[in-house]
């Protein structure tokens, strides 16, 4: 096994060597290779992994991504919570927030922010809350006051646009944003 390693390491250095020679060689220049760029996430481009201040956290950092998604998450929270057609799937957490109790608050932000950093392309984080279908159904979200159907998806998405908005997400990554739930579409709206 060892052997046939260091052979087909030598023969990779050999094709390796062979490959730079040949591309360096001038009667290429009519077809030079092409290496392509990577096509940036959408977690990339809401800033990525730059580290950067934490305003909710002083003295701590944050990465740039995450922060813009928090943002935005949170926004949207309090979008939800003033529209009408919406906040009657939030009694619970609305309750708590208006006795002062945050923690569901919380939870629900870094939930959605999880949940939104890997979606986008996020590698350093995991979600692990519960699946959309699990989520969003009142048999196994006790949170959750009701099943959505299209109509409701429909202003969940447009109550996202307004908190990206709010946080000045430039309008292509908003559209991003907007794919990417549409994807959860399926999962989300159980109502007849």
């Amino acid at each position: 096994m060892k052997k046939i390693f260091q052979a087909a390491l030598f023969l990779s250095i050999l094709g390796g060597s062979a490959f730079i020679s040949s591309s360096c060689n001038n009667d290429d220049d009519d077809n030079p290779v092409v290496i392509p760029t990577p096509t940036p996430t959408l977690y990339q481009k809401l800033g990525g992994t730059m580290m950067v201040a934490d305003p909710a956290n002083p003295g701590m950092q944050i990465e740039k991504g995450r922060l813009g998604l928090r943002s935005v998450v949170d926004s949207t929270i309090f979008v939800i919570a003033g529209d009408p057609e919406l906040s009657g799937f939030f009694t619970v957490l609305l309750t708590e927030v208006g006795a002062g109790n945050t923690t569901g608050f919380a939870a629900l932000s870094k939930n959605l922010t999880d949940f939104f950093a890997v979606g986008s392309g996020a590698t350093n984080f995991t979600y692990t809350g519960k699946s959309m279908v699990a989520a969003h159904n009142p048999a196994s979200n006790s949170r959750m006051g009701g099943l959505a159907d299209n109509g409701d998806m429909d202003k969940f998405i447009a109550d996202v646009v307004v908190g990206a908005q709010k946080n000045n997400v430039p309008n292509n990554l908003i559209g991003e944003v907007g794919a990417l739930l549409e994807t959860l579409r399926e999962d989300v709206v159980q109502a007849p």
